[in-house]
């Protein structure tokens, strides 16, 4: 859900307010092993790996500076947002905002395109050490800092095309991460199918 802090308020409280109105619990979910993720009306767990841990510190904070929501629609504008001001540094976050936008597309790509476009022209916490000195500073400067603080601008020829580029990017990785997690149940299936057919009495 969106939720509207005081830009007079410390990173640090902004958080704390942003964890409780999405029910994350006091550390956001932090400390867990496994993660719940929601989409499309289902409900599943993915690994909470270091990589991710240090992601997501930035990506909630990244929520609370651009207003962004924690629903469907609004992770996949975060994401549109991230992956155009700059995610590389960080594999996890790279791999889930192209998962996130690969099927937010259909359901708001004017949305979509609008936070790509608003994402080119302002910065984000990937590159910023995180740590309690960036905890403690004030949420109107550090979005004033980002360019956050500007009126989102109307996307241009140039943004479209560099977002359709980034969504076919999509569709790509998300190919290769089915093949990938597919064939182990194939083979499986092989083997199980050629264990029957050798089986004495069954042929």
């Amino acid at each position: 859900m969106a939720v509207h802090y005081d830009p007079r308020l410390r990173l640090k409280e902004a958080r704390q307010q942003y964890f409780t109105a999405n029910r994350f619990g006091d550390d956001g979910g932090y400390a867990l092993r496994w993660v719940p993720v929601k989409a499309l009306g289902l409900s599943f767990k993915i690994p909470n790996s270091d990589a991710r841990r240090r992601a997501v510190r930035a990506h909630d904070l990244h929520h609370v500076l651009t207003g962004y929501a924690t629903d469907f629609l609004g992770e996949a504008e975060i994401g549109a947002w991230e992956l155009a001001s700059g995610c590389a540094s960080h594999p996890a976050a790279l791999l889930l905002n192209l998962l996130a936008i690969n099927l937010g597309i259909f359901y708001g790509p004017r949305r979509l395109i609008r936070a790509f476009a608003r994402g080119r022209r302002t910065a984000n916490l990937y590159r910023v050490p995180f740590d309690e000195a960036l905890l403690g500073r004030n949420l109107g400067q550090v979005r004033g800092g980002l360019g956050l603080d500007a009126p989102e601008p109307s996307p241009r020829s140039s943004d479209v095309i560099g977002f359709a580029f980034t969504w076919l990017s999509s569709v790509v990785v998300a190919w290769a991460l089915l093949a990938l997690l597919l064939t182990p149940l194939v083979g499986a299936v092989f083997a199980i199918r050629h264990f029957l057919l050798s089986w004495p009495g069954l042929r």
